[in-house]
């Protein structure tokens, strides 16, 4: 069988070989998620769009052109790496909505057996209809025992390190984050005191094709990140400003879902859709508001910029679509499951993890019919899954028994509105938009080697002047900033 590691750094050519930039702290960090942009996407809209703000942030910037996201790709891991420095194995962060073997349900005062669905989606509304649910709704959150206690477990809770947020405030500074849901609270951290505000409007309340209706979605983040300039906060927040935060940003959706109802053209180079090209126009534009905003206030040579998407989409090619409905790998498994979360991935939680050989040769079995292909478990047949830097599931409650990676443009799925999807391993999925700009970069350079989205949580830290081995979760893991910076 042959597997391709998902841990090991390929050391290629940087275009650049001059010496890192010394370069002094900055007094504001700007951080944008451009969710389901490529790294090969910023190559096809610079050459389109040659006079954009993307193109002109690249011109005092550094490009990141072999930056992965976390493994699995989903939202929720995606962005904690980029805010802990750290991946699943280590934030206990592994999906949005995953199974966890410690908690118990909602509601049940802790009793009975351990063992349940940890959610943060939508689900965990108030009213997921309403632009602006109401925030969580503390009867929806899972119960865990903590220290004796049976206790609400919030998506902050979730997390097992510190996130840039909670370190940023502590040291007296400001932060402001904006997301597509309130769940998205994970950014707090565990202390839940890593925002000074928060705004989170609901994008489950916005018709799913509809590419207008996302973009005006959108650009209410957009209006919270020109507030934020201005120390204020849009109506709806969770929080206060006094001051133009040191760390802000927050999220865009379009491309994500003009990727993932449209896709890419079928010709050589797979060019954009119309609606593609039409969403990251507006992303552009909406960067380039920022830009404007920081310049005439005052901020820009002052502000370092970083734009990473927390995950790309799959398949880039749309000759490689296809569907496989979720319960063909649940059955081909051919014992008991607990759990199974399924996208471009099927993270499978069984029973009980004695029957793990058992249901990995029944799957090496079933890989034509499934669409396999890779399997990652601790049992004969499969890859081992700290081999691949997810640990394992016998020392923790948060790592599946079984990964299963289908072909590439292969959905485990019974929708049929989608052509493209993320959370899985492949280039398509983790090879993501990552780039950094400030007027103070004066030689622009593109980094071709393999990096992480890790990186870039010291990075936010050592900009703004305080040590980055602050962050739990890159002392644990040895994150290194992005390179091109000395400090």
């Amino acid at each position: 069988m042959f597997t391709q590691s998902l841990a090991v750094a390929f050391a290629t050519l940087s275009l650049a070989s001059a010496a890192p930039l010394k370069t002094g702290p900055y007094k504001h960090v700007a951080i944008f998620s451009i969710d389901g942009l490529h790294a090969s996407d910023i190559d096809k809209y610079v050459i389109l769009r040659p006079n954009s703000n993307i193109s002109a942030l690249l011109k005092t910037g550094y490009e990141y052109s072999g930056a992965y996201t976390s493994a699995p790709s989903d939202s929720f891991p995606g962005t904690v790496a980029q805010f802990t420095g750290a991946t699943p194995r280590t934030t206990g962060v592994w999906y949005d909505d995953i199974w966890n073997r410690n908690i118990f349900a909602p509601g049940s005062n802790c009793t009975g057996s351990p063992g349940y669905d940890t959610d943060s989606t939508e689900d965990l509304d108030y009213n997921s209809t309403q632009l602006f649910s109401g925030g969580i709704d503390p009867a929806h959150l899972p119960k865990i025992i903590v220290d004796g206690k049976c206790t609400l477990q919030y998506p902050h809770n979730r997390l097992q390190v510190n996130t840039v947020f909670e370190i940023i405030k502590a040291s007296g500074k400001q932060t402001a984050y904006v997301d597509k849901h309130p769940a998205y609270d994970v950014v707090r951290g565990p202390s839940g005191t890593g925002l000074t505000t928060g705004y989170f409007p609901e994008i489950e309340s916005i018709p799913g094709n509809n590419i207008p209706a996302v973009m005006a979605y959108d650009q209410l983040h957009v209006n919270a990140f020109l507030n934020y300039l201005d120390a204020k906060v849009p109506a709806n927040s969770e929080g206060n400003l006094t001051a133009v935060p040191a760390l802000f940003g927050g999220n865009f959706q379009s491309v994500n879902v003009a990727q993932k109802t449209y896709g890419y053209q079928n010709t050589t180079g797979f060019p954009f859709s119309a609606p593609i090209l039409e969403v990251i126009d507006f992303v552009d534009a909406s960067l380039g508001a920022v830009v404007n905003k920081l310049k005439s206030k005052g901020l820009y040579n002052d502000t370092l910029i970083i734009v990473a998407s927390k995950h790309g989409n799959a398949p880039i090619n749309p000759a490689l679509f296809g569907e496989v409905n979720p319960i063909q790998i649940t059955n081909a498994t051919g014992v008991p499951v607990e759990w199974q979360t399924s996208d471009d991935i099927a993270l499978i939680f069984l029973n009980e993890s004695s029957t793990t050989a058992t249901a990995v040769a029944n799957l090496n079995a079933d890989r034509t019919a499934g669409r396999i292909l890779n399997i990652f478990a601790d049992a004969p047949g499969a890859t081992p899954l700290a081999s691949q830097g997810f640990g394992t599931p016998v020392n923790s409650p948060f790592v599946p028994d079984i990964i299963v990676q289908p072909d590439v443009g292969i959905i485990y799925t019974t929708s049929k509105k989608k052509v493209e999807e993320h959370g899985g391993l492949s280039a398509d999925d983790r090879n993501v938009a990552c780039f950094v700009s400030s007027p103070k970069i004066t030689k622009a350079q593109k980094f071709t080697q393999r990096v992480f989205t890790t990186q870039i949580a010291p990075l936010i830290l050592e900009a703004l002047g305080i040590d980055g081995g602050e962050l739990e979760g890159v002392r644990a893991e040895g994150t290194q900033i992005l390179p091109g910076f000395e400090w």
